[in-house]
């Protein structure tokens, strides 16, 4: 009697109620639905991977203190892309000595400190705005001065976005409000 039962029992366990089946599709298909949902509305806001756009404007060069042989160089550089991007390299042939990406820190008190830096993450849909608080570009000075209101060419190479050239007007310490 006992082997009888059992058998019995192993041909019932191998049938499913509707209700059993009827879960067992709806599952998948719900959170397919749910997942297809999500990737339809990433898809329809632009950014589903799409190739990083930077626009990079304000460009701006500190007019050099009498004496120095280093300046410094703003650019608010914002990407418009679905993809991050990152600026790799500054060059300018009207800055011969050359141009290198510094980050600025403060110490205690009113004294602050620069460091080289190789290169500036721009996120998708973000901005970096460069300035004397924080990321900027050091510019060797020419031998002959700049003078306000002159422009000086730079050349910003992203790793994604290729080259981009524009210039920067040269303006007084001062006389450029910076966020900080």
């Amino acid at each position: 009697m006992n082997g009888r039962l059992t058998r019995l029992t192993a041909r019932l366990g191998g049938r499913r109620r509707p209700t059993d089946a009827l879960l067992a599709v709806l599952v998948p298909v719900a959170a397919s639905s749910l997942a297809l949902a999500g990737l339809t509305t990433w898809v329809g806001t632009g950014n589903a991977g799409g190739p990083a756009r930077i626009r990079v404007t304000e460009g701006r060069v500190l007019l050099p203190a009498a004496g120095s042989l280093e300046t410094a160089a703003f650019f608010r550089m914002t990407n418009e892309g679905g993809s991050d991007d990152r600026l790799v390299a500054v060059t300018s042939a009207d800055a011969p000595g050359g141009v290198g990406l510094a980050r600025h820190h403060m110490r205690s008190g009113t004294t602050a400190y620069r460091t080289s830096i190789e290169s500036v993450e721009i996120r998708a849909g973000k901005s970096v705005a460069m300035s004397p608080y924080g990321v900027d570009l050091t510019v060797t000075v020419p031998a002959e001065q700049w003078r306000p209101g002159d422009l000086v060419c730079f050349t910003l190479v992203f790793s994604r976005s290729g080259r981009v050239t524009l210039p920067a007007v040269v303006v007084r310490p001062g006389t450029v409000a910076f966020q900080q």
